[in-house]
C-alpha cells in the first residue's frame, strides 16, 4: 500500500464518523467536548452554523451520525448524540448577541425563496449576511413549513419553533407569508436573478381502494391531517382509529389521535415490523403510548353504511425471497381480516406536486414528474431556478432539507456572481497538539463505562391528555455530562511521524485494541489479514506509514481505534501524537467569490 494521505481533508473526515454521516457535517465531538465543560451556547453556536436548528433537531432528527457512532462498536448503544444537541440547545442562555444581523449594505441581487420550510430558511441564513435581497413566499402565514405543520407539539414546542425561525427572520428577508405561488414562469417575470425551490413534499399519497369515495368524510391524508391538527381545524378523532402506513408521519398520526379521544388506535403496515421507515424510537414511543403495530396486512376495502365508515378489511401476506433476495410479499392464502373503525388516517407516503411550474420554461421534468436537479449544484435546467429538500429529490428530513440548502445557496452565490456553479469550495481544515505535558491531554481521553442514559418522559397518562404536552423532557445538567463522557473523541486524531519511530513496539503492546501493527507491506486486502487484529471492515481506512528503517510499515486500522492517547503517552520519541481535527466544511461564505 501506499503511505496514507494525511492532507486529503476527507481522510480524517470520515475517521470521525458520526460527522461524515451527518448530512450538514455538524462537528459532533466539538460540541459534545463544549457541553461537558459547561459551554452550552458554544455547544448551540456551533450546531447552528452545520445545521441550523439545533433545537429543532435535537428533537426531530432522523440521527443519522448515531448508527455511526463509534461508541456503538464497543457497547450496544451509541451517544445521544440527538439529544445532546437539545441540551446545547435548551441551556444556551440568551443566544441573540451572537446572531449575525441585517446586512448593512446590499449587493444588487435578489432571489426568490418558495415555501418557508428548512430547506430555504438554511438558503436564507448563508445567503443574507452576504447583502442578497431576499423574498420567502409560503402558502401559510407563519414560517416553518413542515416543521411547522406536520411535527405534532407534543414533539416539537411552538416556542422552539418560533425561536429558530425568528432568527433567520431576524436577518432580513422579506417575508411575503399567506402568499402562494401559482406560477413560476410569473414569478420569474419579475426579475429575480435566481429562484430557490423548497416548498416541500406537499402532497400526501391515496389509496384507491373500494369505498374511498364513499366514506371520504372519515378518511383523511396524513400530512394533511396533521397539518390541520397543527392548526387548530381538527380537535377531535373518533374513538377507533386505523392508521395506515409504517413510516415516521404515521408514528405522529397515531400518537395525535391517541390524544385527541382516540381510545383504540392501531397502526397497520403492509410490511414487516423491521422494514418499516419509520425510526426505531418513533416505533417504540408509539406502543409506549399503547398503539399497537401491526405487520404484514395489505388493505383491500373501506367498509362504510350509506356513507358512514365503519371499518376496513386486509390481506393478510408474508414476505417470499427469490434466489437474488428479493423480495415479494405474497397473500398467505388465510381469510380477510376485519377490523372496525370511525376514522382512517393514510400515511402511506408522499410525493412532489409541481402544478403551479409551466413546462414551457425550459425546465426539464423526469419519467416521475421530478425537476431534473443536478445533485452537486442542485441547479434545474433553467439556470435562473434551483431546488433542494424534498422538492429536490423527494422525502427525506429535516437534516437532509438542510444540508441541500447549504449547497444550493453557494450555487446560488457563484451563479449570481457570474462564477462557475460547479466548483465548490473547498473545506478549511486545522490539525492542532493536545499535549499539554508528558501525559497530559487538553481533551478528557478517559473511556466512560456508562452504558447510553435514558431520556426522561413525561407520565403517559398526564402526556395523553395534552396534545400541546412535550413528552421528551431533555437531559438535566449532570445527565447531559455523563452522557457526554461516553464520547470516545473521535476527531482527536493518532498522527504518525515515521521518521521519528524508532520501532521499539511499545505502541503495539500498550494498546488496548491491538489497532497498531509493525509488519511488512503488501496489497491492502492482504494486509488486513496480516494485522495483529484482522480488519474486516473495508469501509474504513487504514493507516499507512512510508517504509521505517527495517523496511517494515506502520499499520493503524482506523476501524478499532478508540483514540485513547495510550500510544502517544507511551512513544519514548515522540513519533505518536493526538491531534484535534476541526473540518469546516465551506458554505456560501467562503465561497471563492466572496469578498
Amino acid at each position: 500500500m501506499q503511505a496514507t494521505d494525511v492532507e486529503d481533508p476527507d481522510y480524517f473526515h470520515k475517521v470521525v464518523d458520526c460527522q461524515w454521516a451527518c448530512p450538514a457535517h455538524t462537528p459532533v465531538p466539538e460540541y459534545i467536548r463544549l457541553i461537558a465543560a459547561g459551554r452550552y451556547a458554544d455547544a448551540f453556536m456551533v450546531n447552528w452554523k452545520s445545521n441550523v436548528f439545533p433545537g429543532i433537531l435535537g428533537r426531530t432528527c432522523d440521527r443519522p451520525c448515531e448508527p455511526a457512532c463509534r461508541r456503538g462498536r464497543v457497547e450496544e448503544e451509541p451517544v445521544a448524540i440527538c439529544r445532546l444537541k437539545r441540551v446545547a440547545a435548551d441551556y444556551k442562555g440568551d443566544v441573540s448577541a451572537r446572531m449575525p444581523g441585517k446586512p448593512t449594505t446590499q449587493n444588487g441581487k435578489k432571489i426568490a425563496l418558495i415555501g418557508a420550510g428548512p430547506a430555504s430558511l438554511t438558503v436564507a441564513r448563508d445567503l443574507a449576511p452576504l447583502g442578497y435581497h431576499l423574498v420567502i413566499y409560503d402558502a401559510d402565514r407563519r414560517a416553518g413549513g413542515m416543521i411547522r405543520s406536520q411535527i405534532p407539539k407534543f414533539r416539537l414546542p411552538e416556542e422552539v419553533i418560533d425561536e429558530e425561525v425568528g432568527y433567520i427572520a431576524a436577518m432580513g428577508p422579506e417575508m411575503r407569508l399567506g402568499q402562494r405561488v401559482d406560477s413560476l414562469k410569473a414569478l420569474l417575470d419579475e426579475g429575480y436573478d435566481a429562484v430557490f425551490v423548497g416548498s416541500g413534499a406537499p402532497r400526501g399519497r391515496d389509496l384507491k381502494l373500494p369505498g374511498r369515495q364513499e366514506a371520504a368524510a372519515n378518511i383523511h391524508i396524513g400530512i394533511d391531517w396533521l397539518a390541520s391538527v397543527s392548526f387548530g381545524h381538527i380537535r377531535h378523532v373518533g374513538q377507533r382509529v386505523i392508521v395506515l402506513g409504517g413510516g415516521n408521519t404515521a408514528m405522529d398520526c397515531c400518537r395525535s389521535a391517541r390524544r385527541l379521544g382516540g381510545r383504540d388506535v392501531k397502526v397497520i403496515v403492509r410490511s414487516g415490523f423491521e422494514e418499516m421507515k419509520a425510526s426505531p424510537w418513533e416505533k417504540q414511543d408509539a406502543m409506549n403510548e399503547d398503539i399497537p403495530i401491526l405487520n404484514y396486512l395489505v388493505p383491500k376495502e373501506f367498509r362504510h353504511d350509506n356513507g358512514r365508515l365503519y371499518g376496513m378489511t386486509f390481506e393478510k401476506v408474508q414476505a417470499v425471497y427469490d434466489a437474488q433476495n428479493r423480495r415479494k410479499l405474497v397473500p398467505t392464502g388465510e381469510p380477510e381480516v376485519f377490523f372496525e373503525c370511525d376514522d382512517v388516517l393514510v400515511a402511506v407516503g408522499q410525493e412532489n406536486a409541481f402544478p403551479w411550474i409551466e413546462r414551457d420554461i425550459g425546465l426539464a421534468f423526469d419519467d416521475r414528474s421530478m425537476p431534473v436537479v443536478d445533485e452537486t449544484t442542485f441547479q434545474s435546467t433553467e439556470k435562473r431556478v434551483f431546488f433542494g429538500g424534498d422538492a429536490a429529490f423527494g422525502p427525506k428530513n429535516i437534516i437532509w432539507a438542510v444540508a441541500h440548502g447549504h449547497q444550493a445557496a453557494i450555487s446560488i452565490h457563484q451563479f449570481c456572481q457570474g462564477m462557475n456553479v460547479a466548483e465548490r469550495p473547498p473545506p478549511m481544515v486545522t490539525l492542532a497538539s493536545q499535549k499539554m505535558g508528558i501525559h497530559e491531554w487538553s481533551y478528557d481521553n478517559g473511556i466512560s463505562i456508562d452504558l447510553r442514559f435514558k431520556v426522561p418522559h413525561r407520565d403517559k397518562f398526564a402526556a395523553l391528555q395534552d396534545i400541546n404536552s412535550e413528552v421528551e423532557l431533555g437531559f438535566d445538567i449532570k445527565t447531559a455530562f455523563a452522557e457526554a463522557q461516553r464520547c470516545l473523541n473521535c476527531d482527536v486524531q493518532t498522527m504518525f511521524t515515521d521518521k521519528l519511530c524508532i520501532e521499539c513496539d511499545a505502541c503495539v503492546d500498550i494498546c488496548p485494541v491491538d489497532c497498531i501493527t509493525f509488519t511488512q507491506n503488501g496489497p491492502e486486502a492482504e494486509l488486513r489479514t496480516r494485522l495483529n487484529a484482522p480488519a474486516h471492515n473495508l469501509g474504513q481506512a487504514l493507516l499507512v506509514s512510508a517504509p521505517l528503517k527495517t523496511g517494515r510499515i506502520m499499520a493503524k486500522d482506523e476501524d478499532v481505534c478508540l483514540h485513547c492517547g495510550l500510544c502517544a503517552e507511551r512513544c519514548p520519541t515522540g513519533a505518536w501524537d493526538m491531534q484535534r481535527f476541526l473540518i469546516d466544511v465551506a458554505q456560501a461564505e467562503k465561497a471563492c467569490c466572496s469578498s
